[in-house]
């Protein structure tokens, strides 16, 4: 998905947030988001798209601010969101494919954008999918010998686990996070310190802390898995930002809330719309 008019401003906002979240230092702040935002005003093309600038964008105030990790509080504060409200949702649900599917869905709500306070009254509410093509999916999950899984908010794991459970009684699944902290993007730390190494089983990493996949960044491992799987699921905007800029090849399964205009009009459906969608 290319760039909207609409995104510079977003980008411009995630600059003051990381900035802010990366030092209180007004020097190395101010700094940081000259630079930031030189790298946006020189990026920014209705031909790019936006997870490229926004790795760029993060890759300068890390630098700049001696910070690798600016969003970890707040990762930390959607973690224990996520871990506090699971137990409940997760009785919301029945122990079948299409509620565990639900129920990934419903952690999507979970965005480094949003107060606590929406994303707790979001999460509680059941998830109706806009576009539903969870059935054509578990169709094509019944043939398939692998599937990537493509992790997004840290605090979805939780989400997660019960719907990579059920979608390992059809095929080998490999669990996909990020090798180091980008916004509050899932890393393999998450998974140990949340202690679902064993549970999720097989882990690998993009090789690149990006939102979503820059796949130009993308380690040789992470190429060959995407390659040779079967089917791709791809959770969160990030991951569709990337992925719909390839052909439809019948094997990437989207699925995420649609939380801005621009992501929305590109699927189809109205803001803050629930989506299970195969191309």
């Amino acid at each position: 998905m290319k760039l909207a008019l609409e995104c510079y401003d977003c980008l411009r906002g995630l600059i003051r947030q990381a900035t802010n979240l990366a030092t209180d230092n007004t020097l190395l702040k101010q700094k940081a988001t000259e630079e930031a935002t030189r790298v946006l005003d020189n990026e920014f093309s209705c031909n790019e798209i936006s997870i490229v600038i926004a790795t760029k964008i993060h890759k300068v105030i890390k630098e700049i601010t001696h910070n690798p990790d600016p969003y970890w509080a707040m990762k930390e504060k959607e973690i224990a969101i996520a871990r506090e409200l699971y137990p409940e949702m997760r009785l919301r649900y029945k122990d079948n494919f299409r509620d565990c599917l639900k129920l990934a869905a419903a952690g999507n709500a979970i965005d480094f954008f949003r107060g606590p306070s929406i994303i707790r009254e979001d999460m509680k509410e059941l998830v109706n999918f806009v576009i539903d093509d969870s059935e054509r999916f578990k169709a094509k999950l019944k043939g398939a010998s692998k599937v990537l899984y493509l992790a997004d908010n840290a605090g979805e794991i939780y989400f997660d686990l019960p719907l990579v459970k059920k979608m390992k009684q059809f095929a080998d699944v490999i669990y996909v996070v990020k090798p180091l902290p980008v916004q509050n993007d899932a890393t393999l730390e998450d998974i140990s310190h949340a202690g679902l190494e064993s549970d999720f089983g097989k882990v690998i990493t993009t090789g690149v802390a990006s939102p979503g996949i820059v796949f130009s960044l993308a380690s040789t491992q992470f190429k060959q898995e995407f390659a040779s799987a079967d089917l791709i699921f791809a959770k969160g905007m990030g991951h569709y930002e990337s992925l719909s800029e390839l052909p439809e090849q019948g094997k990437f399964f989207y699925c995420l809330m649609a939380k801005c205009k621009p992501v929305a009009d590109s699927i189809g459906v109205p803001v803050n719309s629930y989506v299970a969608m195969l191309q």
